[in-house]
């Protein structure tokens, strides 16, 4: 059976760099940081006081109170990014098949705040269950793509993948797959988070994985560094239009870039660390470039997982060494988290799309924040380091790890013709 080619069409994204694409790519290639003091709640009490969240964000500039008061804000962000997705894609979804478009949504907690705060009231008061009727739906991660569905009345395939934070990236696996087989000529695929509450600040801090740089939370999250001390948490959503080539083509779609390939493999190792060594990332790596039928050599960028965990950081880079061997010193390789901090199960989908603008400016966002050498990574591997660089790209990588071990991989290439 022979593959359909699947292409992007369509890019969205609310993330604490801008609340558009064009404002998170201007972000990004300036070495913006999104990282400042919490704003949500008081954090007097929590080890770490910041974190990357969305700025000049109002509900109502996009839903009805009404409607907001039903929609957690994971699934407020998915609804916003997608409909920026659709509208930069050209997409009349009256002229389409809408049993053939469908929505596949990557989200590794979901409504993390509803949940919250429905069991604060509840343990507040008398013991009576006196839940909000809306606390389930709001709550439960399949939401966002349920409502993405229902608002465009797109009723192909619809659910959610949860692999904590390699959610999105198998998000846009699956639904790269779908197409490619012939079952979908269009899927809405990304992922959204809104973990920036006390219990998630609270969580992450009990596990030690979080930076706890208060007295600069600007500069906290540094990946590669070698006073990196964890990530910084962030929040929001990026959407990406995936579409069969020749459905794009004879609708005149700008095409951003053709899927080519994903990848998926499991460390087997531990629940929260990476294995020292790198070899389910390795195998990721391989089985992403298998899957698109490329070489190393192809590959010009790679948008590294680089959450400036102390472990984590370098495995991957003993991984990408031996993947691609002597042509890792040819690579731009780099970490946008250093300016977006990790939204966790988004950030497969907004890295995707900073590989895929890294493509069309032949631009490499910087890796900001970095002023000390480690000792423990390869000085000659190019880590874009604080300043953007120009060169040409044909073939981009985004890589993106989860919690449990869950690794995956996109491969992405310029399309000429």
């Amino acid at each position: 059976m022979e593959l359909k080619r699947v292409v992007v069409t369509g890019l969205g994204a609310l993330t604490p760099i801008g609340n558009t694409v064009s404002q998170y790519w201007d972000g990004l290639k300036n070495g913006k940081s999104g990282c400042a003091p919490i704003t949500y709640f008081d954090t007097e009490k929590f080890k770490t006081k910041f974190a990357c969240e969305i700025k000049d964000y109002d509900p109502q500039d996009h839903f009805d109170r009404k409607e907001a008061r039903k929609l957690d804000r994971f699934a407020q962000y998915a609804l916003v990014s997608s409909d920026e997705a659709i509208l930069d894609s050209g997409l009349n979804l009256d002229e389409v098949d809408k049993f053939r478009v469908g929505v596949i949504w990557g989200a590794g907690i979901g409504g993390l705040e509803t949940f919250q705060n429905e069991v604060i009231n509840f343990a507040e008061g008398d013991g009576t269950p006196r839940f909000n009727p809306f606390f389930i739906p709001k709550m439960i991660a399949d939401i966002a793509p349920g409502n993405i569905s229902i608002k465009h009345g797109l009723m192909g395939p619809n659910y959610t993948t949860v692999s904590a934070c390699a959610s999105s990236a198998n998000a846009m696996i699956d639904a790269l797959n779908y197409i490619r087989l012939g079952h979908c000529d269009i899927i809405v695929t990304g992922g959204s988070e809104a973990a920036v509450t006390q219990a998630g600040m609270g969580g992450f801090n009990a596990m030690h994985a979080l930076s706890t740089r208060n007295d600069s939370p600007e500069t906290a999250s540094r990946p590669f560094d070698a006073t990196r001390d964890g990530f910084v948490l962030g929040e929001g959503a990026g959407a990406l239009i995936l579409e069969e080539y020749e459905h794009a083509k004879k609708r005149g779609a700008k095409i951003y870039a053709e899927v080519v390939g994903g990848g998926m493999s499991s460390d087997a190792y531990h629940m929260t660390a990476p294995h020292p060594d790198g070899i389910g990332v390795e195998r990721v790596m391989l089985n992403c470039l298998r899957d698109a039928n490329m070489e190393p050599e192809d590959v010009d960028a790679i948008n590294t997982h680089g959450t400036a965990t102390p472990l984590g950081d370098v495995a991957e880079l003993k991984a990408i060494t031996a993947v691609f061997g002597e042509h890792a010193k040819n690579i731009n390789i780099n970490s946008t988290k250093s300016m977006t901090g990790h939204l966790l199960g988004a950030a497969g989908a907004i890295e995707a799309i900073a590989s895929i603008l890294a493509m069309e400016h032949s631009v490499v966002p910087p890796t900001i924040n970095h002023t000390t050498v480690d000792e423990e990574i390869d000085p000659s591997l190019n880590l874009t380091l604080n300043t953007a660089q120009e060169r040409e790209i044909k073939v981009a990588m985004s890589n993106t790890f989860g919690f449990g071990g869950h690794n995956a991989c996109v491969l992405f290439r310029k399309i000429e013709d």
